[in-house]
């Protein structure tokens, strides 16, 4: 049975929360949507699979149904933007955000206590695609914006554990005060993370039109190709929110997969709607344990 979460009562908040993306680098996070009630508890979980596989990119010789990867059992994928200290000036909206530094250590603590192994998106392809096998208990980290502090502070505390993750990045940010440089981008991927788009400047996907698709996907993914001399293949949806009318304009430009937030998948571009769920900055461990089984 479904419930009403603090995540539903910021629903309306979401596209304020957008414009105030444009006003603010800091003090105010760049909000993707609001947070939305978990599918029904008795939904199937993909935490016991087989033995750990290493990273590898699969394409099938003919590209599986739509219906075999809904029935799937769904990996889970958390999302974070900031991770610092909250500040005076940060509204409760804000703190949704942004995850304090102790509070992420916790968690991450807590996800290799309880025998989780991170995953990067070519396994959840080669999985999704052709059944591969996934590490025992698998889970993915993805981080959106570019903020600084993800580089900073999130990254040593995955490299405690041997966790890899996923970094969208927003190319208008880059080299700008409180964000990524090229040169830490390009180390992020050096070191096994995956880096994927994350448009040039986080405008709606739902409002493009014309060479909108030019500027904010193509562009942005051949200089993140050239920045870190890899392709780039995975997209994040800003504000999470993506319309019929993307897909065939992502496949067109070599994205593999693309990640929503929490709402529901597309039944026909399953791989277009990869579904995440933001993790806010009040949730303690045990909190964001209980979220995981109940939304994946």
């Amino acid at each position: 049975m479904k419930t009403t979460t603090p995540q539903q009562a910021a629903g309306s908040l979401f596209l304020i929360a957008g414009l105030l993306f444009l006003f603010s680098c800091q003090t105010t996070p760049n909000a993707n949507i609001a947070l939305a009630a978990p599918p029904p508890a008795a939904k199937k979980t993909a935490t016991d699979k087989v033995a750990p596989a290493a990273a590898t990119t699969v394409t099938p010789a003919v590209p599986v149904d739509a219906a075999t990867i809904m029935a799937r059992p769904e990996v889970p994928i958390l999302c974070y933007h900031q991770v610092r200290e909250w500040r005076d000036t940060d509204s409760k909206t804000a703190q949704n955000y942004i995850v304090p530094v102790q509070t992420f250590r916790d968690q991450l603590k807590m996800l290799a206590d309880s025998g989780y192994h991170t995953i990067l998106p070519d396994q959840l392809y080669a999985y999704l695609t052709t059944g591969a096998p996934l590490p025992s208990k698998p889970i993915m980290l993805t981080f959106d914006d570019t903020d600084l502090e993800q580089y900073t502070v999130a990254t040593p505390e995955m490299n405690k554990y041997g966790f890899k993750g996923v970094f969208f990045i927003m190319t208008v940010s880059l080299g700008r005060p409180h964000y990524m440089s090229k040169a830490q981008v390009k180390e992020l991927a050096d070191a096994g993370h995956t880096i994927g788009s994350h448009t040039w400047d986080h405008h709606n996907v739902k409002q493009y039109q014309g060479q909108d698709w030019v500027v904010q996907i193509e562009k942005p993914s051949k200089q993140l190709e050239q920045i870190t001399g890899k392709p780039i293949n995975y997209f994040a949806y800003p504000f999470g929110l993506w319309n019929p009318q993307a897909i065939p304009q992502l496949k067109q430009r070599g994205m593999k997969a693309a990640f929503q937030l929490s709402g529901k998948r597309d039944i026909n571009d399953p791989l277009y709607t990869i579904r995440r769920i933001i993790v806010p900055g009040a949730w303690k461990p045990a909190t964001l344990q209980s979220w995981i089984k109940k939304s994946f």
